[in-house]
């Protein structure tokens, strides 16, 4: 299997609602975000997927989250703006339209990252 990957960015404030610390204050990052894909068979060309239609809908999904409050967006109200729930996140948004995606790696910072995949992929 071959696997690609694409890396967005997008910056948003959130807060942790419930965390024992500063992280329950509102607060921003500069997300980055890593979205993978599987494929078993590459085209005549020689490429499994092309990158640029990956980062197109990359750019949709991260483009409705940018410079938001994440706590506001429905789904974030049912579950806490983690780096753990963006990333289960952007994944569902993105299977919708890229069935072939395997997991989604998010970054609060340059320390900090999750990934998330679901167990059949």
């Amino acid at each position: 299997m071959f696997e690609l990957s694409v890396e967005g960015y997008f910056s948003a404030a959130h807060q942790v609602k419930g965390y024992p610390g500063d992280c329950a204050g509102l607060h921003g990052h500069t997300y980055k975000i890593q979205v993978r894909v599987g494929v078993t068979k590459l085209d005549k060309l020689g490429m499994g997927v092309d990158f640029r239609s990956i980062k197109g809908e990359l750019d949709g999904v991260v483009g409705k989250l940018d410079h938001t409050n994440l706590n506001k967006i429905a789904f974030f109200r049912k579950n806490n703006a983690t780096a753990e729930y963006v990333a289960k996140y952007i994944f569902d948004q993105m299977r919708k339209k890229t069935p072939i995606i395997t997991s989604v790696t998010v970054w609060e910072g340059p320390n900090y990252s999750v990934t998330y995949s679901p167990d059949e992929a």
